[in-house]
């Protein structure tokens, strides 16, 4: 009997991504219509094997490339972009552990093997209330007291986004030192003194739980402290990091407009208007609008497809000057292209595209959330544009 070879894992995941598409659409208008928490569809993740994608080998995990990974998010987002990002982020949190390997070993494995036994979600809460995000700049006002045994945390946190099914918490904040460090401690989310407010109410994106958390007096061990430094030593990010957020982020809202790309064609082949005699597919000027979609997500396809390599051949020592605006720059444009290819689809149908009945209207409040990620457009042009002033400065 002729052995059967099995496709390489990165494969497997990307198949079974796409085969739970379906599944995940079902209850992804009511989740948004609720803005309830999809804890089935993480269960349902965690069972094909989608959630380790990022969690390195030697704790159970696949230890994929950036690649494979954006390709496993564009698919899940075709069925549910909420449920998209809080994957994205799980990943993220993952993959810069791993590379950074700045964590205790006993810490990272405890994390890590609890989310190859269980939907042990992480993500970073790292926005305050008066702070905004950090990105800016600015010291957060949660703070880490050191103890006899540890650290005591006190703090308020913003969009947290995954929060009602998080495991553990990356929080960023500072010690009560009188030079104050500033990084990143694990909280156990049901560690004592950890509160979720439920204040998620926003235009799209309505499902993935981006509550308030607070935190009162919560005792962690010593080694939990995963990565404190000066506040200078987080002046410049890993070009590696920047490509993973950038690429991952925009494959959530790049995903979601081949999704409503999706919906759109196959409404313009089952609309057959009375007066016209056959389906609006046909019609020339359906077409051109068609095709200016397709450009549009062809071109960030492309473009992602291209930072997701060149991080994929790099390694973590690697300095990649130029990685860091590419990968900003495919965000710009990626998320762009998303709003404006929803934005089409939408002129060209009219009041059916903006029936909460039909996924376009969702797809396109869902796109515009696109906006508020790290980092944002006008940092983005900001960078690109001193970049080139002093390129051609040192030219003469």
């Amino acid at each position: 009997m002729t052995a059967v070879l099995q496709p390489p894992v990165a494969e497997q995941r990307i198949a079974a991504a796409t085969a739970l598409v379906g599944d995940l659409a079902s209850r992804a208008a009511q989740h948004d219509r609720e803005a309830s928490f999809p804890f089935e569809s993480f269960r349902t993740l965690h069972a094909a094997g989608l959630l380790n994608l990022t969690v390195p080998t030697e704790y159970g995990g696949d230890g994929l490339g950036l690649g494979t990974v954006r390709r496993v998010v564009e698919q899940v987002v075709r069925g549910d972009a909420s449920v998209a990002l809080v994957l994205a982020m799980h990943y993220l949190m993952h993959a810069t552990a791993a590379r950074d390997r700045r964590w205790p070993e006993a810490v990272q494995r405890q994390v890590c093997e609890s989310s190859v036994r269980d939907v042990s979600l992480i993500n970073a809460l790292r926005v305050e209330p008066e702070l905004g995000t950090p990105a800016r700049g600015g010291l957060p006002a949660t703070v880490a007291k050191r103890t006899a045994d540890g650290w005591r945390i006190d703090g308020h946190k913003i969009y947290a986004t995954g929060s009602p099914m998080l495991a553990w918490m990356l929080v960023y904040l500072r010690t009560d030192d009188p030079e104050p460090l500033v990084g990143n401690v694990v909280v156990p989310a049901d560690a004592p003194g950890v509160q979720i407010v439920e204040t998620w109410d926003h235009l799209g994106m309505r499902a993935t739980g981006s509550h308030d958390v607070t935190f009162q007096d919560v005792v962690v061990p010593a080694s939990y402290a995963v990565d404190l430094r000066p506040p200078s030593g987080w002046a410049e990010r890993s070009p590696l990091a920047s490509a993973w957020n950038c690429v991952l982020v925009s494959a959530v809202y790049h995903g979601a407009a081949l999704a409503a790309r999706d919906w759109l064609v196959r409404y313009l082949h089952e609309r057959v208007p009375s007066n016209l005699g056959a389906p609006l597919a046909s019609l020339p000027r359906f077409q051109s609008t068609v095709g200016q979609i397709e450009a549009l997500l062809h071109t960030s396809d492309r473009l992602l497809a291209a930072v997701a390599e060149d991080a994929d051949a790099l390694s973590p020592a690697d300095p990649a000057p130029t990685l860091n605006q590419s990968a900003q720059l495919a965000k710009l444009t990626a998320t762009g292209n998303a709003i404006r290819a929803v934005e089409l689809g939408l002129e060209l149908i009219g009041n059916p595209g903006l029936s909460r009945r039909n996924p376009l209207e969702r797809h396109y409040r869902d796109v515009l959330c696109s906006r508020v990620h790290t980092p944002q457009d006008d940092s983005i042009l900001a960078l690109a544009g001193k970049a080139a002033l002093a390129a051609a400065e040192r030219a003469g």
